[in-house]
């Protein structure tokens, strides 16, 4: 063989060998899917009435996760998700951080995001092949611009934010009427998934869906399918959600029994049009929901139609606890319930049975806002499927579980400035049922909301005084301990100090509300 055909022979296999690798990387597809303000027992397969079928087939043959932790608000869970930080230790827009994407991207993974993205960079621009979505907290899903579309009303709620196509900003983002969110954050995916399908390269997706944070908008179709199921009120729907909950052995009603409820008001206080609007709320709720399960079993059928189902690990959560905020609470609305120009919430009332049978909600540290429902799907990688796993794990978890399934070392610098740490563990055991062996405790901080975890014991506050939990007999925290153990409360009292010390170099200070000023040319205003 003479030099030249050797060259061309060793060219070639060089070319050869790289596409078979490519074409038979064997590291697996992972799907992570964060809905927004969604309750604890929202999901069939957590007990609700919610028609979520794509879902409890997903936990039915994978694991359900009791003790899933996230950081009860929507922009801190985000940052903790997609950098294995605890998001005290950066900021709103992720500084002196690494991103899922820019650490796995290298090694040959597509990353693709779709949604929300509650900061103002563009993911784009840190490590993401492509995302498609709005750069802020809540839109409204027909038409999040800032005008009427023709023979349309003005939308109830207007948050105009910058929408990110890759490279390409839009302000306002006024889409034809074909849009509704939750669908077409799907179709970005599906079309991304099309795309690479035959590339034979591993893929992280992010599909962070909006729904179903208010306002409450859905289609009619799913609406009318919820039309009278909440008519019977708070307390009947939240008791029935608990003994499904029991039924299941989700819960052992010794050890977690059902929280006191903390309504706003009593369903019998209300008149016959309080109810039904009431009831109305949250059948557009659980609509939103139906809609996003329905969307999840598009993306099972496209994995399904490309045989990647199988090697592809599917991760479902919350971002917090359901949302007992009101921002527009005046009675029925003008336009057809769940329309483009309507604005409307759950409330704390609905909120306390989505989170069922825990306590509090969204922005809470106690279980209610910090603690999501999960599911794991991963036929290849799940030994034991249809099983509960009941260990603690948290968002801080997701990065090492990636690091360590792209074969990539967690990098110490970014654009030459060092950055932390993780703080979380690889993930992966718990998918073999092995347990985890964190070794270290959990820590929260939200506005007044702080909470540390260690082993079965959880220290809780909001506000300046500590409350101390045993989680192995007293999971929904009905049973404050604290004065009984008043050693171990300081105690960890002080490392929840240390921790928040080493994360920000400053002593924690609670939050002071501030009052609200009235706006110049109003009568009594300031005009400062």
């Amino acid at each position: 063989m003479t030099a030249a055909r050797l060259l061309c022979f060793l060219a070639f296999f060089f070319i050869y060998s790289q596409q078979s690798v490519a074409a038979d990387d064997a590291r697996p597809n992972v799907i992570v899917i964060l809905v927004d303000d969604m309750g604890y027992s929202d999901l069939g397969c957590f007990g609700s009435e919610i028609k979520t079928p794509n879902l409890d087939k997903l936990a039915t043959n994978g694991i359900r996760y009791t003790q899933m932790y996230n950081t009860a608000k929507c922009w801190t869970t985000r940052i903790s998700l997609l950098t294995g930080l605890y998001h005290i230790q950066t900021g709103r827009d992720f500084n002196n951080t690494a991103m899922i994407g820019e650490v796995i991207q290298p090694t040959g993974y597509h990353t693709w995001w779709s949604g929300k993205h509650h900061a103002s960079f563009n993911p784009h621009e840190r490590g993401f092949d492509h995302f498609s979505g709005f750069l802020g907290g809540a839109i409204n899903f027909w038409n999040p611009g800032d005008k009427a579309r023709p023979g349309e009303p003005m939308p109830g709620w207007r948050a105009t934010y910058t929408w990110a196509f890759d490279n390409k900003l839009v302000k306002p983002f006024i889409p034809d009427k074909s849009f509704y969110a939750t669908d077409t954050f799907t179709d970005w995916a599906l079309q991304w998934l099309d795309e690479s399908k035959d590339d034979g390269k591993p893929f992280f997706l992010y599909m962070a869906y909006n729904a179903p944070h208010w306002p409450l908008h859905a289609h009619e179709r799913h609406i009318a399918k919820y039309k009278g199921v909440y008519d019977e009120g708070y307390e009947s729907i939240r008791n029935a959600r608990y003994k499904r909950q029991v039924d299941s052995g989700l819960f052992d009603k010794h050890t977690a029994p059902l929280s006191a409820p903390e309504y706003r008001s009593a369903w019998n206080s209300l008149s016959d049009e309080e109810k039904h609007n009431e009831s109305m709320r949250m059948s557009i709720h659980a609509a939103m929901i139906d809609c996003v399960d329905q969307n999840v079993g598009r993306l099972i059928n496209k994995l399904r139609d490309q045989k990647k189902l199988g090697n592809t690990l599917i991760l479902f959560l919350v971002d917090n606890g359901a949302s007992p905020e009101s921002p527009n609470r005046k009675g029925a609305p003008a336009k057809p319930w769940g329309s483009v120009g309507t604005f409307e919430s759950i409330g704390r009332s609905w909120a306390t049975v989505a989170n069922t049978p825990l306590r509090k909600w969204k922005t809470s540290s106690h279980e209610g806002g910090a603690c999501t429902p999960m599911i794991a799907h991963w036929p290849k990688g799940i030994t034991v499927a249809g099983r509960t796993c009941r260990e603690p794990v948290h968002l801080i978890d997701i990065m090492p579980t990636m690091v360590e399934f792209s074969g990539v070392t967690y990098p110490a610098k970014r654009n030459d400035e060092s950055i932390p740490p993780m703080r979380g563990v690889s993930l992966t055991p718990t998918l073999k049922n092995k347990p985890l062996n964190r070794g270290k405790p959990l820590f929260w901080q939200y506005a007044k909301g702080s909470a540390l975890r260690d082993g079965k014991w959880k220290l809780v506050r909001s506000g300046k005084d500590w409350e101390l939990y045993d989680m192995s007999n007293d999971r929904t925290e009905t049973s404050d301990l604290a004065a009984s153990n008043p050693e171990r409360v300081k105690r960890m009292g002080a490392a929840w100090d240390t921790w928040y010390r080493g994360c920000t170099g400053n002593d924690f200070k609670l939050p002071v509300k501030r009052k609200k000023t009235k706006k110049p040319g109003k009568k009594g205003a300031t005009g400062k």
